[in-house]
């Protein structure tokens, strides 16, 4: 797609942007939160998530497409928090869900203080996350208010269905999918909070409402769904340090990643008995030799491979929806971050 140098370039611009966001959100999101007692089973759990570095990705997505369609930064970096904070709330669920251990190189909510003190923290983050809303949509008319709060509502419901069903196939051992429905999985979990909102909300404010938000959901599903799978390929070749979280955690969660759904299509029959033997246990069940096994099985059978391609194929498609999506978009260093995504994350394959 590009040369090694231009890799460089997409790669320095993105990672600036994201660490200018990041700084500029943490410390709005730590200013939103409250202090005072019960400090040490409430307030500070509630704050070890934002603290720690994470991408940024969806708060710098809301405000570069809020800007790149004429929005004031001012009228978008309320919502930019609600957005990270929700995020930081859906992270504390999602480690407790899962049984994760480690969360931005660091033990989990739940690891440090217990399940329950953890719940609690997610909840209190998702209700900071709401007071912020509010606090940001008073910027706006009400007509846009209302557009805005609805684009929340939807997010938050989508999210919900694809975590439903992500628990449910464990729950039910559902071992029979093929690619298309990860792909309908990762667009309910992943997508529509990851890229559709927040690309969403910030042309909503940028173009008054008027923007088409067809194309930003085609643009933000490719590649939103090309990220995550790059996520699940970290998962099983990363290192920890650079990962920030457990390496190989999706499979001891047996998680129905996209490398697992492949091995499972073409695994011969004794394989295929011994991976679906491997899903039906509990995670405390799942030894690090049978987690080693399963993750040799896609290298022998070509999984890891047949992820890569198929996260290229969905980047192609995404970079031929960006000029759709942001065909009315002003020219700038927002629209230039925006179009490096895709040879960003292309380049991280690398």
């Amino acid at each position: 797609m590009s040369s090694a140098t231009d890799r460089d370039e997409f790669i320095a611009v993105v990672e600036d942007r994201l660490r200018g966001v990041g700084k500029l959100v943490r410390r709005s999101m730590l200013d939103a939160l409250p202090e005072g007692e019960p400090a040490q089973w409430l307030y500070t759990p509630m704050r070890e998530y934002p603290a720690r570095p994470g991408k940024a990705l969806r708060p710098a997505l809301c405000m570069s497409a809020g800007r790149a369609f004429g929005a004031d930064a001012d009228d978008l970096l309320g919502l930019a928090v609600a957005i990270e904070l929700l995020h930081n709330a859906f992270l504390v669920h999602d480690d407790i869900a899962d049984g994760s251990e480690m969360r931005r190189g660091r033990p989990t909510l739940s690891a440090a203080y217990g399940v329950a003190a953890a719940l609690n923290a997610g909840d209190g983050l998702a209700v900071v996350a709401g007071q912020v809303l509010r606090r940001a949509v008073r910027r706006l008319d009400r007509d846009l208010a209302d557009l805005i709060w609805a684009e929340f509502d939807t997010m938050a419901m989508r999210t919900l269905e694809g975590q439903a069903t992500e628990v449910g196939w464990r729950l039910d051992s559902v071992d029979n999918l093929v690619p298309e429905d990860y792909l309908n999985l990762i667009m309910h979990k992943t997508c529509w909070y990851t890229t559709i909102h927040p690309l969403r909300v910030g042309a909503i404010v940028g173009s008054g409402g008027t923007v088409e938000l067809g194309p930003l959901v085609r643009f933000g599903f490719h590649f939103g769904a090309a990220f995550q799978i790059r996520d699940d390929l970290l998962n099983l070749v990363g290192d920890e340090e650079t990962y920030g979280k457990e390496i190989l955690g999706d499979l001891y969660e047996g998680k129905r990643t996209l490398p697992l759904v492949h091995l499972l299509s073409v695994a011969d029959d004794a394989d295929k008995t011994l991976v679906r033997q491997f899903l039906n246990l509990s995670r405390p069940q799942r030894s690090p030799e049978m987690v080693r096994t399963v993750r040799a099985m896609m290298d022998h059978y070509g999984s890891i491979a047949f992820t890569a391609e198929f996260a290229e194929g969905i980047l192609l498609v995404a970079e031929e929806y960006f000029e759709q999506a942001f065909a009315d978009a002003q020219p700038g260093p927002d629209l230039d971050f925006l179009r490096a995504l895709v040879p960003y994350v292309w380049a991280r394959w690398r």
